[in-house]
Protein backbone atom coordinates (compact mmCIF):
# COMPACT_ATOMS: atom_id res chain seq x y z
CA UNK A 1 0.00 0.00 0.00
CA UNK A 2 1.32 3.29 -1.12
CA UNK A 3 1.84 6.27 1.41
CA UNK A 4 -1.28 8.53 0.34
CA UNK A 5 -3.50 5.36 0.80
CA UNK A 6 -2.08 4.38 3.99
CA UNK A 7 -2.85 7.72 4.77
CA UNK A 8 -6.29 8.38 3.46
CA UNK A 9 -7.12 4.74 4.84
CA UNK A 10 -6.01 5.62 8.94
CA UNK A 11 -8.02 9.18 8.30
CA UNK A 12 -10.49 7.66 7.52
CA UNK A 13 -11.03 5.21 10.61
CA UNK A 14 -10.20 7.97 12.57
CA UNK A 15 -13.00 10.23 11.33
CA UNK A 16 -14.95 6.61 12.02
CA UNK A 17 -14.03 6.44 15.49
CA UNK A 18 -14.64 10.54 16.18
CA UNK A 19 -18.64 9.93 14.28
CA UNK A 20 -18.70 6.52 17.26
CA UNK A 21 -17.63 8.96 20.06
CA UNK A 22 -18.99 12.13 19.42
CA UNK A 23 -22.33 11.90 17.27
CA UNK A 24 -23.79 8.27 18.49
CA UNK A 25 -21.83 8.48 21.53
CA UNK A 26 -21.21 4.92 21.42
CA UNK A 27 -17.56 4.47 21.41
CA UNK A 28 -16.36 1.56 19.92
CA UNK A 29 -12.45 1.75 21.14
CA UNK A 30 -10.33 2.94 23.89
CA UNK A 31 -8.98 6.13 24.14
CA UNK A 32 -5.47 4.31 24.04
CA UNK A 33 -6.24 2.98 20.81
CA UNK A 34 -7.46 5.64 19.42
CA UNK A 35 -4.20 7.58 20.46
CA UNK A 36 -2.11 4.76 18.21
CA UNK A 37 -3.83 4.91 15.33
CA UNK A 38 -3.44 8.92 15.80
CA UNK A 39 0.14 8.43 16.41
CA UNK A 40 0.52 6.28 12.88
CA UNK A 41 -1.01 8.39 11.01
CA UNK A 42 0.94 11.50 12.98
CA UNK A 43 4.15 10.15 11.57
CA UNK A 44 3.36 9.11 8.45
CA UNK A 45 2.68 12.88 7.71
CA UNK A 46 5.47 14.26 9.36
CA UNK A 47 7.61 12.17 6.90
CA UNK A 48 5.98 12.98 3.82
CA UNK A 49 4.59 16.30 4.34
CA UNK A 50 3.21 16.42 0.95
CA UNK A 51 0.43 14.31 1.86
CA UNK A 52 -1.26 16.00 4.56
CA UNK A 53 -4.33 17.65 4.33
CA UNK A 54 -6.38 20.65 6.04
CA UNK A 55 -8.91 18.33 6.93
CA UNK A 56 -6.92 15.43 8.60
CA UNK A 57 -7.89 14.88 11.84
CA UNK A 58 -3.98 15.74 13.08
CA UNK A 59 -4.88 19.46 12.25
CA UNK A 60 -7.16 19.64 14.80
CA UNK A 61 -3.95 21.10 17.63
CA UNK A 62 -4.29 24.88 16.05
CA UNK A 63 -1.67 26.91 14.14
CA UNK A 64 -0.17 30.46 13.99
CA UNK A 65 -1.70 32.75 16.29
CA UNK A 66 -3.49 35.29 14.43
CA UNK A 67 -3.28 39.16 14.82
CA UNK A 68 -6.54 39.89 15.23
CA UNK A 69 -10.14 37.95 13.90
CA UNK A 70 -11.66 39.12 10.52
CA UNK A 71 -15.38 40.38 10.08
CA UNK A 72 -17.82 37.52 8.57
CA UNK A 73 -21.19 38.92 7.13
CA UNK A 74 -23.63 36.73 7.82
CA UNK A 75 -25.66 35.87 4.27
CA UNK A 76 -28.54 35.02 6.49
CA UNK A 77 -29.20 36.97 9.71
CA UNK A 78 -28.06 34.36 13.47
CA UNK A 79 -31.57 36.21 14.81
CA UNK A 80 -31.89 35.81 18.96
CA UNK A 81 -34.78 34.42 20.34
CA UNK A 82 -38.00 35.76 22.27
CA UNK A 83 -37.97 34.63 25.95
CA UNK A 84 -40.78 33.05 27.83
CA UNK A 85 -40.96 32.44 31.55
CA UNK A 86 -43.95 31.02 32.60
CA UNK A 87 -47.04 28.43 31.14
CA UNK A 88 -49.08 31.26 29.92
CA UNK A 89 -46.27 32.28 27.94
CA UNK A 90 -46.31 28.78 26.36
CA UNK A 91 -49.77 28.60 25.59
CA UNK A 92 -49.91 31.94 24.12
CA UNK A 93 -46.73 30.62 21.71
CA UNK A 94 -48.53 27.48 21.11
CA UNK A 95 -52.16 28.69 20.17
CA UNK A 96 -50.39 31.44 17.42
CA UNK A 97 -48.48 28.71 15.50
CA UNK A 98 -51.53 26.62 15.56
CA UNK A 99 -54.19 29.10 14.63
CA UNK A 100 -51.70 29.89 11.92
CA UNK A 101 -51.86 26.43 11.00
CA UNK A 102 -55.46 25.89 11.32
CA UNK A 103 -54.94 22.60 12.49
CA UNK A 104 -55.66 21.21 15.95
CA UNK A 105 -52.40 19.61 16.67
CA UNK A 106 -48.71 20.80 15.30
CA UNK A 107 -45.51 19.46 16.10
CA UNK A 108 -42.97 21.26 18.16
CA UNK A 109 -38.98 20.25 17.99
CA UNK A 110 -37.70 20.76 21.34
CA UNK A 111 -34.21 20.81 22.36
CA UNK A 112 -32.67 22.04 25.62
CA UNK A 113 -31.23 25.81 25.53
CA UNK A 114 -27.30 25.29 25.41
CA UNK A 115 -25.80 28.03 27.73
CA UNK A 116 -22.71 28.89 25.36
CA UNK A 117 -21.91 30.93 22.38
CA UNK A 118 -23.75 30.63 19.21
CA UNK A 119 -21.68 29.85 15.59
CA UNK A 120 -22.36 29.25 12.52
CA UNK A 121 -20.46 26.52 10.27
CA UNK A 122 -20.41 26.33 6.47
CA UNK A 123 -19.47 23.32 4.70
CA UNK A 124 -18.74 23.17 0.76
CA UNK A 125 -18.60 19.67 -0.86
CA UNK A 126 -18.45 18.16 2.61
CA UNK A 127 -15.60 19.98 4.08
CA UNK A 128 -15.38 22.84 6.63
CA UNK A 129 -14.41 25.98 5.33
CA UNK A 130 -16.02 28.80 7.09
CA UNK A 131 -16.64 29.60 11.14
CA UNK A 132 -17.81 32.35 12.71
CA UNK A 133 -19.45 33.54 15.96
CA UNK A 134 -23.45 35.31 15.97
CA UNK A 135 -21.92 38.92 16.97
CA UNK A 136 -24.81 41.60 16.19
CA UNK A 137 -26.73 38.68 14.56
CA UNK A 138 -25.54 40.15 10.94
CA UNK A 139 -21.64 40.33 11.39
CA UNK A 140 -19.89 38.22 13.96
CA UNK A 141 -15.97 37.25 13.88
CA UNK A 142 -14.24 34.61 11.67
CA UNK A 143 -12.86 31.99 14.43
CA UNK A 144 -12.40 29.16 11.50
CA UNK A 145 -9.18 27.95 13.15
CA UNK A 146 -10.47 27.68 16.37
CA UNK A 147 -13.88 25.54 15.62
CA UNK A 148 -11.86 23.18 13.60
CA UNK A 149 -10.03 22.52 16.98
CA UNK A 150 -12.87 21.23 18.52
CA UNK A 151 -13.01 17.85 18.95
CA UNK A 152 -16.35 16.53 17.98
CA UNK A 153 -16.79 19.34 15.20
CA UNK A 154 -16.23 17.26 11.86
CA UNK A 155 -13.66 19.02 9.32
CA UNK A 156 -15.47 16.68 6.74
CA UNK A 157 -19.09 15.51 6.28
CA UNK A 158 -19.88 11.79 5.76
CA UNK A 159 -22.70 10.02 4.55
CA UNK A 160 -24.73 10.73 1.03
CA UNK A 161 -26.93 13.24 -0.26
CA UNK A 162 -25.22 16.15 1.64
CA UNK A 163 -25.97 19.54 -0.07
CA UNK A 164 -23.20 21.17 -1.79
CA UNK A 165 -23.38 24.10 0.39
CA UNK A 166 -24.92 23.66 4.29
CA UNK A 167 -24.49 26.20 6.72
CA UNK A 168 -24.87 24.86 10.08
CA UNK A 169 -25.64 26.71 13.38
CA UNK A 170 -25.44 25.50 16.62
CA UNK A 171 -24.03 26.20 19.91
CA UNK A 172 -20.03 26.26 21.50
CA UNK A 173 -20.33 25.24 25.21
CA UNK A 174 -17.77 23.88 27.75
CA UNK A 175 -18.80 20.22 29.24
CA UNK A 176 -18.98 20.59 33.53
CA UNK A 177 -16.15 18.11 34.01
CA UNK A 178 -13.68 20.01 31.34
CA UNK A 179 -14.97 23.32 32.96
CA UNK A 180 -13.83 22.16 36.37
CA UNK A 181 -10.75 20.39 35.23
CA UNK A 182 -9.94 23.63 33.73
CA UNK A 183 -10.19 25.57 36.61
CA UNK A 184 -8.67 23.37 38.81
CA UNK A 185 -5.32 23.65 36.02
CA UNK A 186 -6.08 27.50 36.23
CA UNK A 187 -6.50 27.38 40.21
CA UNK A 188 -2.90 25.45 40.18
CA UNK A 189 -0.74 27.70 38.17
CA UNK A 190 -2.43 30.40 40.14
CA UNK A 191 -4.59 31.86 37.34
CA UNK A 192 -7.70 33.64 37.58
CA UNK A 193 -10.27 30.85 37.10
CA UNK A 194 -13.67 31.24 34.75
CA UNK A 195 -17.08 32.41 36.46
CA UNK A 196 -19.22 29.60 34.72
CA UNK A 197 -18.89 27.64 31.71
CA UNK A 198 -20.39 29.89 29.30
CA UNK A 199 -17.38 32.56 29.65
CA UNK A 200 -15.41 29.84 29.29
CA UNK A 201 -16.29 28.67 26.40
CA UNK A 202 -16.82 32.38 24.72
CA UNK A 203 -13.77 33.08 26.23
CA UNK A 204 -11.49 30.11 24.78
CA UNK A 205 -13.58 30.24 21.23
CA UNK A 206 -12.45 34.27 20.77
CA UNK A 207 -8.40 33.28 21.83
CA UNK A 208 -6.35 34.39 18.41
CA UNK A 209 -4.13 31.53 19.40
CA UNK A 210 -5.78 28.22 18.26
CA UNK A 211 -3.69 26.22 19.92
CA UNK A 212 -4.82 28.16 22.81
CA UNK A 213 -8.65 27.12 21.90
CA UNK A 214 -7.82 23.48 21.05
CA UNK A 215 -6.04 22.83 24.80
CA UNK A 216 -9.77 23.89 26.31
CA UNK A 217 -12.21 21.30 26.78
CA UNK A 218 -14.74 22.59 23.97
CA UNK A 219 -17.90 21.13 22.37
CA UNK A 220 -20.43 21.94 19.72
CA UNK A 221 -23.94 20.91 19.25
CA UNK A 222 -26.42 22.46 15.89
CA UNK A 223 -29.53 23.68 16.66
CA UNK A 224 -30.42 25.34 13.02
CA UNK A 225 -29.60 24.82 9.08
CA UNK A 226 -28.88 28.82 7.89
CA UNK A 227 -28.16 29.12 3.87
CA UNK A 228 -27.97 25.69 1.77
CA UNK A 229 -27.98 24.74 -1.67
CA UNK A 230 -29.33 21.28 -2.10
CA UNK A 231 -32.45 19.03 -0.32
CA UNK A 232 -33.40 18.86 3.29
CA UNK A 233 -36.34 17.88 4.72
CA UNK A 234 -39.60 19.86 5.55
CA UNK A 235 -38.85 19.15 9.18
CA UNK A 236 -36.97 20.52 11.89
CA UNK A 237 -36.31 17.66 13.83
CA UNK A 238 -35.98 15.35 10.81
CA UNK A 239 -33.47 17.92 9.76
CA UNK A 240 -31.63 17.58 12.96
CA UNK A 241 -31.64 14.09 12.29
CA UNK A 242 -30.17 13.97 8.85
CA UNK A 243 -27.25 16.47 10.15
CA UNK A 244 -26.41 13.92 12.94
CA UNK A 245 -26.13 10.90 9.61
CA UNK A 246 -23.80 13.64 8.01
CA UNK A 247 -21.53 13.47 11.74
CA UNK A 248 -22.66 16.33 12.75
CA UNK A 249 -23.38 16.61 16.75
CA UNK A 250 -27.18 17.26 17.95
CA UNK A 251 -28.04 16.88 21.26
CA UNK A 252 -29.34 13.90 22.44
CA UNK A 253 -32.01 15.58 24.31
CA UNK A 254 -33.84 16.96 21.38
CA UNK A 255 -37.13 15.41 20.98
CA UNK A 256 -40.71 15.80 18.84
CA UNK A 257 -44.19 16.03 20.39
CA UNK A 258 -47.51 17.52 19.47
CA UNK A 259 -49.93 19.54 22.43
CA UNK A 260 -49.27 21.83 25.07
CA UNK A 261 -49.40 18.58 27.85
CA UNK A 262 -46.41 16.83 25.78
CA UNK A 263 -44.47 20.63 26.09
CA UNK A 264 -45.04 20.85 29.35
CA UNK A 265 -43.62 17.49 30.13
CA UNK A 266 -40.51 17.73 28.36
CA UNK A 267 -39.79 20.96 30.38
CA UNK A 268 -40.31 19.43 33.54
CA UNK A 269 -38.51 15.98 32.91
CA UNK A 270 -35.60 18.31 31.49
CA UNK A 271 -35.61 20.81 34.19
CA UNK A 272 -35.34 18.00 36.97
CA UNK A 273 -32.39 16.40 34.54
CA UNK A 274 -30.57 19.36 34.22
CA UNK A 275 -27.87 19.05 36.86
CA UNK A 276 -26.87 15.78 35.82
CA UNK A 277 -26.68 16.88 31.96
CA UNK A 278 -23.52 17.23 30.21
CA UNK A 279 -23.49 20.91 29.54
CA UNK A 280 -25.30 23.86 31.05
CA UNK A 281 -28.52 24.56 29.97
CA UNK A 282 -30.91 27.86 30.87
CA UNK A 283 -34.28 26.64 29.72
CA UNK A 284 -36.04 25.07 26.84
CA UNK A 285 -36.47 25.88 23.04
CA UNK A 286 -39.88 25.40 21.20
CA UNK A 287 -39.18 25.43 17.39
CA UNK A 288 -42.27 24.87 15.19
CA UNK A 289 -41.41 21.37 13.72
CA UNK A 290 -43.02 22.21 9.93
CA UNK A 291 -40.60 24.53 8.04
CA UNK A 292 -43.71 25.60 5.77
CA UNK A 293 -45.29 26.89 8.74
CA UNK A 294 -42.14 28.38 9.91
CA UNK A 295 -41.93 30.61 6.73
CA UNK A 296 -45.55 31.46 7.47
CA UNK A 297 -45.23 32.66 10.72
CA UNK A 298 -42.53 34.35 9.89
CA UNK A 299 -40.02 37.22 12.01
CA UNK A 300 -40.51 40.17 13.98
CA UNK A 301 -37.22 42.54 14.26
CA UNK A 302 -34.66 40.33 16.04
CA UNK A 303 -36.66 36.74 16.40
CA UNK A 304 -38.27 34.16 15.04
CA UNK A 305 -42.14 33.84 15.50
CA UNK A 306 -41.84 30.30 15.33
CA UNK A 307 -39.37 29.72 18.09
CA UNK A 308 -39.25 30.69 21.66
CA UNK A 309 -37.19 30.07 24.80
CA UNK A 310 -39.29 28.92 28.29
CA UNK A 311 -36.32 29.88 30.21
CA UNK A 312 -35.43 28.60 33.92
CA UNK A 313 -36.08 31.07 36.87
CA UNK A 314 -32.99 32.52 37.27
CA UNK A 315 -29.88 30.99 38.78
CA UNK A 316 -27.78 34.12 39.62
CA UNK A 317 -28.83 36.98 41.15
CA UNK A 318 -26.73 40.28 42.46
CA UNK A 319 -27.13 41.22 46.25
CA UNK A 320 -25.42 42.96 49.16
CA UNK A 321 -23.42 41.08 52.12
CA UNK A 322 -24.71 42.61 55.29
CA UNK A 323 -22.92 40.77 57.76
CA UNK A 324 -21.06 37.60 58.44
CA UNK A 325 -21.59 34.88 60.71
CA UNK A 326 -19.49 31.91 62.09
CA UNK A 327 -21.12 28.78 62.56
CA UNK A 328 -19.60 25.49 64.48
CA UNK A 329 -19.86 22.05 62.25
CA UNK A 330 -20.90 18.65 63.45
CA UNK A 331 -16.70 17.87 62.93
CA UNK A 332 -15.80 21.47 64.90
CA UNK A 333 -15.01 23.16 61.95
CA UNK A 334 -15.98 26.88 61.57
CA UNK A 335 -17.70 28.20 58.24
CA UNK A 336 -18.53 31.30 57.89
CA UNK A 337 -21.83 32.47 56.18
CA UNK A 338 -22.33 35.53 54.46
CA UNK A 339 -25.89 36.99 55.53
CA UNK A 340 -27.59 38.97 52.52
CA UNK A 341 -29.88 41.37 51.57
CA UNK A 342 -32.71 38.88 50.48
CA UNK A 343 -32.84 37.90 46.94
CA UNK A 344 -34.78 35.64 44.54
CA UNK A 345 -32.58 33.57 42.63
CA UNK A 346 -33.00 29.90 41.81
CA UNK A 347 -36.72 30.00 42.37
CA UNK A 348 -36.36 30.75 46.11
CA UNK A 349 -35.15 33.95 48.29
CA UNK A 350 -32.14 33.54 48.97
CA UNK A 351 -30.38 35.10 52.75
CA UNK A 352 -28.22 32.81 53.49
CA UNK A 353 -24.52 31.85 51.37
CA UNK A 354 -21.81 29.54 52.35
CA UNK A 355 -18.33 31.50 52.15
CA UNK A 356 -16.95 27.85 52.85
CA UNK A 357 -13.42 29.01 54.85
CA UNK A 358 -10.69 32.18 55.30
CA UNK A 359 -8.80 30.98 51.68
CA UNK A 360 -12.49 31.29 49.90
CA UNK A 361 -12.98 34.53 51.78
CA UNK A 362 -8.96 35.48 50.56
CA UNK A 363 -9.64 34.28 47.14
CA UNK A 364 -13.04 36.12 46.60
CA UNK A 365 -11.56 39.32 48.28
CA UNK A 366 -14.93 39.80 50.04
CA UNK A 367 -15.57 42.37 52.42
CA UNK A 368 -18.92 43.48 54.28
CA UNK A 369 -20.99 45.65 52.33
CA UNK A 370 -20.22 44.68 49.15
CA UNK A 371 -22.52 43.81 46.11
CA UNK A 372 -21.99 40.30 45.24
CA UNK A 373 -23.41 37.52 42.08
CA UNK A 374 -24.94 35.03 44.40
CA UNK A 375 -25.88 31.30 42.23
CA UNK A 376 -28.23 28.61 43.52
CA UNK A 377 -28.49 25.60 41.01
CA UNK A 378 -31.25 23.46 42.39
CA UNK A 379 -30.60 21.93 45.68
CA UNK A 380 -27.35 23.07 45.68
CA UNK A 381 -26.48 25.81 49.01
CA UNK A 382 -26.14 29.39 47.43
CA UNK A 383 -22.76 30.27 47.30
CA UNK A 384 -21.12 33.54 46.21
CA UNK A 385 -19.58 33.71 42.99
CA UNK A 386 -17.76 36.81 42.83
CA UNK A 387 -17.82 39.93 43.75
CA UNK A 388 -18.88 43.17 41.52
CA UNK A 389 -15.33 45.26 43.03
CA UNK A 390 -16.95 47.97 40.44
CA UNK A 391 -19.43 48.95 42.32
CA UNK A 392 -17.47 48.81 45.67
CA UNK A 393 -17.73 51.94 48.26
CA UNK A 394 -15.02 51.98 50.50
CA UNK A 395 -17.02 54.10 53.07
CA UNK A 396 -19.66 51.26 53.24
CA UNK A 397 -17.23 48.29 53.26
CA UNK A 398 -15.62 46.94 56.81
CA UNK A 399 -13.37 43.72 56.54
CA UNK A 400 -13.96 40.45 57.94
CA UNK A 401 -12.29 39.11 60.86
CA UNK A 402 -12.37 35.18 61.80
CA UNK A 403 -13.14 35.05 65.72
CA UNK A 404 -10.07 33.97 67.53
CA UNK A 405 -12.37 31.49 69.75
CA UNK A 406 -15.46 28.92 68.85
CA UNK A 407 -18.55 31.19 68.92
CA UNK A 408 -20.77 28.56 71.31
CA UNK A 409 -18.08 27.24 73.84
CA UNK A 410 -15.49 29.85 73.86
CA UNK A 411 -12.14 27.88 73.21
CA UNK A 412 -9.33 28.77 71.57
CA UNK A 413 -9.67 28.55 67.66
CA UNK A 414 -6.30 27.22 66.00
CA UNK A 415 -5.99 26.82 62.35
CA UNK A 416 -4.79 22.98 61.04
CA UNK A 417 -2.30 23.38 58.22
CA UNK A 418 -4.08 22.15 55.06
CA UNK A 419 -7.62 22.34 56.41
CA UNK A 420 -9.85 24.50 57.67
CA UNK A 421 -10.05 26.15 61.14
CA UNK A 422 -11.39 23.95 64.09
CA UNK A 423 -12.13 24.22 67.41
CA UNK A 424 -9.24 23.45 69.57
CA UNK A 425 -10.72 22.19 72.84
CA UNK A 426 -11.50 18.74 71.99
CA UNK A 427 -13.39 17.93 75.34
CA UNK A 428 -15.66 20.73 74.51
CA UNK A 429 -15.83 20.49 70.97
CA UNK A 430 -16.96 16.39 71.62
CA UNK A 431 -19.82 17.94 74.52
CA UNK A 432 -20.97 20.52 72.15
CA UNK A 433 -21.46 17.87 69.30
CA UNK A 434 -23.40 15.66 71.19
CA UNK A 435 -25.65 18.58 72.54
CA UNK A 436 -26.20 18.97 69.18
CA UNK A 437 -27.38 15.31 67.78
Amino acid sequence: MTVALEIKKLTKQLEEYNYQYYVLDDPRISDAEYDIVFQQLKKLEESHPQFIHANSPTQKVGGQPLSKFEQVVHEKPMLSLDNMFDSDALQVFIKRATDKSQSINIAFCIEPKLDGLAVSIIYEDGLLIQAATRGDGRTGENVTENVKTIANVPLKLRGENIPQRLEVRGEVVMPQIGFDQLNARLNAKGEKPFVNPRNAAAGSLRQLDSKIAASRPLAFYCYAVGVFEGQLANSQFTRMQQLKGWGLPVSSEISCVEGIEACLAYYANIKQKRASLRYAIDGVVYKVDDIDLQEKLGFIARAPRWASAYKFAAEEAITTIENVEFQVGRTGAITPVAKLKPVFVGGVTVSNATLHNRDEISRLGILIGDQVVVRRAGDVIPQIVRILIGKRKHTQTREIHFPIVCPVCASTLERIEGETTIIHNPILTKKNLENEV
